[in-house]
């Protein structure tokens, strides 16, 4: 499971982008991975992942990645943990 924190005051501006220009193409292209690359080694789909969150100018760290990359090699669904700070 990933956490990422998120000040009150830029709450509004995550919640407004959610389904905009930044979250959207990381989520169809994490959900291509999840259908393309199950059952594969985490290590094959790491640097996808890493290209995928780049161009969505995402900032994830490798640590964020290596767990989506193992929910997508296992098959188990990631949830990602937001904490309002």
């Amino acid at each position: 499971m990933g956490e990422i924190s998120v000040n009150r005051e830029h709450l509004d501006r995550l919640l407004a982008d959610s389904a905009g220009t930044y979250g959207v193409p990381y989520q169809r292209a994490f959900a291509e991975l999840a259908r393309t690359h199950r059952g594969q080694p985490a290590t094959t789909i790491l640097p996808l992942l890493r290209r995928a969150a780049d161009q969505a100018l995402l900032g994830f760290d490798r640590q964020d990645l290596w767990e989506q990359a193992q929910a997508i090699s296992s098959g188990e669904p990631y949830t990602l943990r937001i904490t309002v700070t």
